[in-house]
């Protein structure tokens, strides 16, 4: 409850934004269970000063409809650093609406190591790709912003203009 005291946790600044994008992929991809992901990336925002309003909407990333591509790419990493899931046992359990139960089974028997190491490999990259694209659309922003500034007419001039002779 500390935390919300604190309000840059809650502005958009340069430094801020970035690092709750960052943030929020980072956890939505590596944690895939919805009410973890958005307290973990609060919470994780807190020491890395990041903006927690973004790094909540930044999990939303991993919906039910990404999660199935998001799990196959990070067992694909895995079995490409050396360590073995079976792919098809994936397939076969999505299609047939597996239990929960099965799921795990079948994570703890020998899909984990690749998964959980590919989960991590995915999440850093997307999180370093977020945190430039952050940058970089943030500088857009701004740029924009200073360009319809200086093409503002001053206040003084604009209202010089408007008086009626006398």
């Amino acid at each position: 409850a500390s935390f919300a005291k604190r309000q840059e946790l809650f502005r958009f600044t340069r430094r801020s934004v970035p690092r709750g994008v960052a943030l929020g992929i980072f956890v939505g991809i590596f944690a895939l269970i919805p009410g973890v992901q958005l307290v973990g990336a609060a919470l994780m925002c807190v020491p890395f000063r990041g903006n927690i309003p973004l790094a909540v909407a930044m999990t939303f990333l991993s919906i039910p409809p990404t999660t199935p591509f998001i799990l196959l790419g990070s067992i694909w990493v895995g079995n490409k650093l050396g360590f073995q899931a079976d792919i098809s046992t994936f397939w076969r359990l999505y299609d047939n609406n597996a239990s929960v139960r099965d799921w795990l089974y079948w994570l703890l028997s020998d899909a984990a190591p690749s998964l959980v190491i590919g989960l991590f490999i995915i999440s850093v990259v997307a999180s370093i790709i977020g945190y430039f694209a952050a940058i970089g659309f943030w500088r857009v922003w701004i740029a924009r912003k200073q360009r319809a500034r200086q093409l503002r007419p001053a206040i003084g001039e604009a209202t010089s203009t408007l008086e009626p002779p006398v």
